[in-house]
């Protein structure tokens, strides 16, 4: 990786990100020859990330209970997967093998729509991350209060705040494979309290509290909105493609893995819950599966299922803020960014990126669930958009390029395909609140003023930019070569 020095030559320069080259340089293989003693994620680690990307177990799904009740609870998480996931998750696995290196989506879109578009992906999605990262010490807070009541509030929350920021952020500075395993372990504790309570309601399961429903008493955005927030980021894992062995192979299976380890994770819990106790919408809120726990099982497995609760939220923030922090180390390996984002800890870790991402958390962390919930699925709505688009311009740009792995559809039946998640995206949006449109359009007015304002300093050489080959430019490209365009 070349650097820009004070003397280049200003005929040379480029917009960050532009594409020029003939062929995809993949700069993950780049970064690997610096850091040897790095060592890869394998496909366990891989697996249990990308669940803490999604999902982190059903802890906040009850609220599709009571938005809806037990019926439409128990389809959304059949058929959203089906109209959301599945379609994303496929994206990201063709995209991601196609180009396996930390800016993912990123390097995604500049290829397909140019380099401005390709920064507003990256601020859009790397601001959406970290609001999202905002949640979980709060949440994680709020399951330990009721047996410490000076967490609920004041000084002594804020600064248990800091302090559990401060020492997950360090969990992910010493390094992405440590993340991986953590996730697996806490990713187990939080699935197993919920096994042994499906066993142990199954002499009292009703399946006909299964089919109630009620289409007067339904509360579309609350129902829409604790769907897609449960059932989204699957693209997030593409921003540690480049931290992957063997991203090609181990990259689309990790995926179905996951899949299926979030949906059959969500709808045990549901039938268990809904079919075992006597049904009360009202009470159907955040927390309330440590409820029917101990209706269940006793105190012992309520302890066992909040503790479970907490630790998720652990695993969710390592892992988010690992996609986040990774992802702008990725853009500025490609120049998006000034070349200080790229520097690594001797862990192989994105030092200057994870101290960003810590530090948004803690400026976010005052907002309340219902509207980190609202401003991350709007801002991540736009970002989708423009993956749809990126998605179905590649294949129409550049059919012939390699894919490791290729969705098994053309390019209509692609089109197709992404018509259901779109129709869902624009609900999502019109259901936002006034204030969350304002909120959120003037976050993306600011990534529109931000990379103009960053071409400007790497004009005036104030800052060093990376300068290396181009991500991708397959034009001149035949069926024959098209084998040697990633190397």
């Amino acid at each position: 990786m070349k650097l820009r020095s004070s003397g280049y030559n200003r005929g040379l320069s480029r917009h960050m990100g532009e594409c020029r080259g003939q062929h995809y340089h993949n700069i993950s293989e780049e970064e690997s020859t610096r850091f040897k003693n790095v060592q890869k994620v394998s496909i366990v680690p891989l697996v249990f990330l990308i669940f803490y990307e999604v999902s982190g177990g059903p802890f906040g799904i009850e609220d599709s209970v009571q938005a809806a009740g037990p019926l439409l609870a128990i389809a959304g998480f059949l058929i959203f997967p089906i109209i959301w996931s599945i379609p994303e998750a496929l994206i990201t696995a063709e995209l991601g093998t196609m180009f396996p290196e930390n800016s993912g989506y990123v390097v995604w879109v500049s290829s397909a729509l140019g380099p401005f578009w390709g920064f507003q992906q990256g601020w859009m999605k790397w601001l959406s991350g970290v609001i999202d990262n905002a949640l979980y010490p709060v949440l994680f807070l709020d399951y330990l209060k009721s047996g410490i009541p000076a967490l609920g509030g004041g000084l002594p929350r804020t600064v248990a705040v800091l302090i559990l920021t401060v020492g997950l952020t360090y969990t992910n500075y010493r390094g992405l494979t440590i993340v991986g395993w953590v996730a697996v372990f806490l990713g187990v504790f939080s699935i197993l309290p919920f096994i042994v309570m499906g066993l142990v309601a199954i002499p009292r399961l009703d399946v006909s509290q299964w089919l109630v429903v009620d289409f007067s008493n339904v509360d579309w955005s609350l129902y829409l909105n604790t769907l897609f927030w449960n059932l989204n980021y699957w693209d997030n894992i593409s921003t540690l493609a480049g931290e992957v062995h063997n991203p090609k192979k181990t990259l689309p299976k990790a995926l179905l893995y996951a899949l299926i380890l979030v949906v059959v994770g969500y709808l045990f819990p549901l039938f268990t819950g809904t079919g075992a106790i006597p049904l009360d919408r009202e009470l159907w809120v955040d927390g309330y599966f440590s409820d029917i726990a101990k209706m269940l099982g006793g105190i012992w497995l309520r302890w066992w299922l909040q503790g479970a609760s907490a630790l998720s939220n652990m695993g969710m923030f390592i892992a988010e803020m690992s996609s986040d922090s990774y992802q702008l180390l990725g853009m500025a390996e490609r120049g998006m960014l000034p070349e200080f984002f790229g520097k690594r800890s001797q862990y192989g870790t994105p030092l200057i990126g994870i101290l960003f991402s810590a530090s948004g958390v803690l400026l976010l962390s005052w907002m309340s669930f219902q509207e980190i919930v609202a401003a991350e699925n709007f801002l991540y709505c736009f970002g989708m958009i423009l993956e749809f688009i990126a998605f179905i311009r590649l294949r129409m740009k550049y059919p012939t390029a390699p894919r490791p792995y290729r969705i098994p559809l053309d390019t209509l039946g692609c089109i197709l395909m992404l018509i259901p998640p779109t129709i869902l995206i624009i609900v999502v949006l019109a259901f936002a609140s006034f204030k969350i449109m304002v909120v959120s359009l003037f976050a993306m007015l600011i990534g529109f003023i931000l990379h103009p304002f960053l071409n400007y300093i790497e004009r005036n050489q104030w800052l060093r930019f990376s300068m290396i080959s181009d991500p991708s430019d397959f034009q001149g490209a035949d069926h024959e070569d098209a084998h040697s365009l990633i190397s």
